[in-house]
């Protein structure tokens, strides 16, 4: 089995950018970065010092149900290129203090027995594990920090 990792969409990320509301229907609020770990959750790159970015909640699932958690994520304030689904999560990962690997069934309801926290250097090897469950659809990476949301983690 493969994995990958998947960034958020670009009709998304172009909506939010073009001043749509978000997940609690309000306008993204834009702010300059100081060059603080601020990842953008399209091009899954940092926001380089002095660019402009949106902090906004986002809610990564279809439906509202007990699970569809909404929280704050980051976005380049102006278009920038989606990151190509990749085999292996992307090289801003590797600086996190750690990650939550959070699994979900196809009701997109939580796995309480497929959540892990991982360090940098573990994502692939959980993910990929995590995954061979029957019991789990996907997965959710998020900070083990902050519990913000970073991707999403699929079979390929």
């Amino acid at each position: 089995m493969t994995i990958r990792f998947v960034a958020l969409e670009t009709t998304i990320a172009r909506h939010l950018q073009n001043g749509g509301k978000d997940a609690n229907g309000q306008v993204p609020q834009r702010t300059v970065s100081d060059g603080g770990a601020i990842p953008c959750r399209h091009c899954l790159k940092p926001v380089e010092t002095g660019d402009e970015y949106l902090i906004l909640s986002h809610c990564p699932f279809p439906a509202a149900q007990p699970y569809a958690e909404s929280g704050p994520i980051f976005l380049h304030a102006e278009e920038c290129r989606r990151a190509e689904d990749s085999a292996r999560p992307a090289p801003m990962f590797q600086y996190g203090r750690g990650y939550i690997l959070r699994g979900y069934n196809d009701s997109d309801w939580i796995n309480y027995k497929a959540a892990e926290v991982v360090a940098p250097d573990q994502i692939e090897e959980t993910a990929t594990r995590l995954l061979a469950r029957d019991d789990v659809a996907y997965l959710h990476m998020r900070s083990s920090h902050m519990n913000c949301y970073q991707c999403r983690i699929e079979r390929t």
